[in-house]
This record gives structure tokens, sequence and C-alpha cells, in this order.
């Protein structure tokens, strides 16, 4: 188990975090701008207190040990989960998912899309985590690298496998051993977010834009390129097209994607590092070619049919979010009949119709059909065999590589 030691955001991690809260994953969606009126605005605030504040002097050596389930005696589970990542009814006023499985088991989900960014949010969470108490969530929606430190700290819970017989049997293969959770004793994942390759057809003249060597040396590319400003999609496509894993990478790999894609700024090739911010750009055709995220791009392509994507030979990165339960949550069962319960097939479709992001829940498509036949036949939501095959992940990191990482990271881009 890692120990717990006291730190303070670095400025480098307070930049990628301000990065994904303006324009990266945390920002609002496509969908959510849309709705944005009735939903109020993205509150900041709080970052500029969670890069001075000190963290409690020490974890509890029991900090991750059993809570008391009073799942049997209150029927009530609490979840947080980001923005848009769970269905809603037409009129705006229900979730049905989370109706139907109250509704079926009785028990109460108090919902909360309280997650923005992950740093943030385990800003939230750490300080009761490390004093081994409740953090007041029973379930919670963190991405990999997050789950990989709070179950290596200790702060997640194990999960009783008799409780989760449809997640265990149907969550595919490409999510069923990541290194950090094999065999997935700690966690669930509720989406897989492929990062991958898009371009506009019309504005490249009709040509193929299918690798990352092409996005970096392309002469006809040129200055209409663009590339993620979170680190671990844009370092992770380049270092699978330099022939590296980005499960395995070291120091050197690293500094060798830096080097590659600083050599593309210094002769101008790429135009900018953006968050979800190159959709527009992309749309009207200024920018040309890309690294973007799988759900921008089923958004795009249902107003532009110019918008096209593509895997690369290399391999893409895929990262997930992933359902756990935290130390000392009070209604760890029922928690798990609700991961369980996303797990059947027809819940499954009916989220992943809404969410547009990879669906991890095995025998899926012939439900997912009923909902939006275009939807089945789309792999950036269920992946076919040869592209799962292509999907890497970006390893955990240490503090102090992520630190270093995220300085580097932050020199090439300009933040």
């Amino acid at each position: 188990m890692e120990s717990y030691e006291p730190e303070r955001l670095s400025s480098a991690q307070l930049a990628a975090m301000r990065r994904s809260l303006t324009s990266g994953r945390g920002a609002l969606t496509r969908r959510s701008l849309l709705r944005a009126s009735g939903m109020g605005a993205l509150a900041l605030g709080g970052m500029a207190a969670l890069g001075a504040c000190g963290i409690p002097p020490a974890g509890r050596a029991d900090a991750g040990a059993p809570s008391d389930d009073h799942s049997a005696e209150e029927k009530e589970v609490t979840f947080s989960n980001w923005t848009e990542y769970m269905d809603v009814s037409e009129d705006e006023k229900g979730r049905p998912t989370l109706e139907a499985f109250t509704k079926r088991t009785g028990i109460r989900v108090k919902y909360t899309e309280d997650i923005n960014d992950n740093v943030e949010f385990f800003g939230k969470i750490k300080p009761q985590l490390a004093a081994g108490q409740n953090t007041g969530r029973d379930l919670i929606c963190v991405t990999d690298w997050l789950a990989a430190r709070i179950i290596r700290l200790g702060w997640a819970q194990k999960l009783d496998p008799s409780n989760l017989p449809h997640a265990f049997a149907n969550v595919s293969a490409q999510f069923r051993t990541p290194d950090w959770d094999p065999g997935r004793a700690y966690s669930y994942p509720w989406t897989g977010i492929p990062t991958v390759i898009a371009y506009n057809v019309k504005a490249t003249g009709g040509r193929k834009v299918d690798s990352v060597t092409q996005l970096l040396d392309d002469p006809k590319l040129k200055g209409r390129v663009s590339f993620l400003s979170e680190m671990r999609d844009t370092i992770g496509m380049t270092l699978l097209d330099q022939g590296k894993d980005p499960g395995k990478f070291t120091d050197t790999d690293f500094d060798g994607a830096i080097g590659r894609l600083q050599k593309a700024v210094d002769k101008k090739q790429i135009r900018r590092f953006t968050g979800n911010d190159y959709t527009a750009d992309l749309s009207k055709g200024d920018i040309v070619a890309c690294v973007g995220w799988a759900g921008d791009i089923i958004q795009l392509q249902a107003d532009n049919p110019d918008i096209r994507f593509a895997i690369p030979a290399a391999g893409y990165i895929t990262s997930s979010d992933n359902l756990l339960v935290p130390a000392q949550a009070r209604h760890k069962t029922n928690a798990e009949k609700l991961i369980d319960y996303y797990y059947e097939p027809p819940v499954a479709a009916q989220l992943a119709a809404y969410i547009n992001y990879v669906c991890p829940v095995d025998g899926v498509r012939d439900e997912l059909a009923k909902i939006d036949e275009s939807m089945a036949s789309n792999t950036l939501i269920l992946p076919d065999k040869e592209m799962a095959a292509k999907s890497r992940s970006f390893r955990s990191l240490s503090t102090k590589e992520e630190t270093a990482y995220e300085e580097k990271f932050a020199k090439l881009i300009g933040a």
C-alpha cells in the first residue's frame, strides 16, 4: 500500500487542473452548453483554496478498513458523478435509470453532479479519507489514475463479488484487468474515454488523416493541427506513434515524446494545444485534423457529416472513469447493487445512448440497437474486436512523476 504523505499541489498540477476545468474534460460539453441556462455556472473559486491548503498530517493505518454497513436498515445510497454522465428524461425532470433502480429495489439514490475535475474532487474528500472518516458518499466515479491512487492508499473498499454477478460476467475484456486493479477487486468502469484522431474531410480535400506522424510531419497540414492540453492523452498518443507502450514507459521515453512534439511546435506544424474547444474550429475547417475525444466526435458528426475519425495503426489511448466505494461509506452493499444494475445490458444501453462514450458492458449491442441502430454500429461507443485490440492505457504516476511530467508538458504547450 502506498504511504500517505502530506502534500501541496505543485504549480504544474494546479495549471493542469485549471486547464481541465476551463476547457478540458471538466468543462461543459456541447450538450451542457445547450442546457446551461438551466444548470447555473460552474464554481471555480475553490481552486485557489485547494492549492493553498495543507493536508491532515498523516493517514490513519486503518483508513481503508471496511466500514459498518448500514445498507439493510438504511435503504439509500449517495452517488457522486461528473456532469452529463447520467441519462435524463426528455422533460429534464427525471433520471429514468435511477428511478427504475429505486422502484425495483426500494433503495433511494441521492445523486450529485459534484465532480468537475479529478484533482479538485480529490481535494474535497482526502481530508476525511486520510482521517478515517466517512466522506458522505457511498459511490464515486473518478478517472483511472485517481482510482489507482485511492486504491493504493487503502481508501477504497474491496467489493463483494456476490453482489456483482452482472458486473463480473459482463465487464468487457478491454476493461477487465487494469494494472492498477487486476480483476476489478475494488472498481468497475463507468465509461471508456477513447482519444482518437479526428479530421474534417472537406478541409483536407478528401484526404484521410490517420497517424500522429501525419499530424506532426505532413506539410499539407502545417499550422492547422491541434493536440490536447491533457498531458496523458497527447503524450500517450505520441508514445504509441514512437513504438513505446504508454503503460510501461520510462523517463527517457517521456522526454522523447516531449522532444518530438517540441519540434512540431518549433516549425509551427501544431497550431495550438486545446481542451474540448477544438470542436468549433474542426467543424469550420480552421483546424484540419487533431487529437480529440471520441464523445466530442460523436456529437460533431451529428451536425457535420464532414467530421471523420481514425484509429492509428500504432494504437490509441483509452482512459476510463471508474466506480469505487470509499472507505467508511455507510451503504456499501447498496452501492454494489447500483454498480451491478448498470451492468445489466438493457440499463447499460439506455445509459450509453445518452452519454455517448464507450460502453464497458458486453452484450449491450442488441439492446442499444433497439434504441438507436446508428449508435449500436458506432465503434466509438461499442468498439469492435479490432479496435479494442489497439486500445492502450497510460500508466498511473507517482506524485513525483506527475509533478515532473506536468512541468515539462506545461512548458511544451506554453501553459
